[in-house]
């Protein structure tokens, strides 16, 4: 069976400037032979929404480190009016407690805070793509 990768969006929407993170997780999940795409930091949520439609991918990976995750709520909406809500959305970085029920309230799939384990982010993604794509067969 020609199974294809995990297909995974990861980015920085809003004014956080502060990649380096999400550049060691796009970099791990490509070792780990899944198909990234890694957009530079100051996204819009627009064209998140566009490039996830455009490039097919299974799950949005949203970094934050200085409270853009704030918005995330914003992005889920974009994405539901796109017809786009099978795309599964993770968030990861500083991210507090109340805020995080916020998120997963809003649909996010899953929040990892620092120190996750690389593994466990991939094996989440993994799990996730294989979801959503029982239903999209």
């Amino acid at each position: 069976m020609n199974r294809q990768p995990p297909k995974v969006l990861v980015t920085k929407i809003g004014l956080d400037g502060h990649d380096r993170g999400s550049r060691v997780v796009a970099s791990f999940l490509r070792d780990a032979g899944m198909e990234v795409v890694y957009t530079p930091p100051w996204q819009d949520i627009p064209a998140v929404v566009k490039l996830a439609m455009e490039e097919d991918v299974d799950v949005i990976g949203v970094s934050s480190l200085a409270t853009d995750h704030l918005i995330v709520p914003k992005l889920m909406q974009a994405l539901g009016a796109a017809g786009l809500n099978d795309i599964a959305v993770i968030v990861g970085g500083i991210v507090p407690d109340a805020d995080e029920a916020m998120l997963l309230e809003a649909g996010v799939a899953r929040v990892f805070h620092p120190g996750s384990a690389l593994e466990e982010i991939a094996a989440e993604i993994g799990r996730l793509t294989d979801a959503r794509r029982a239903v999209n067969v």
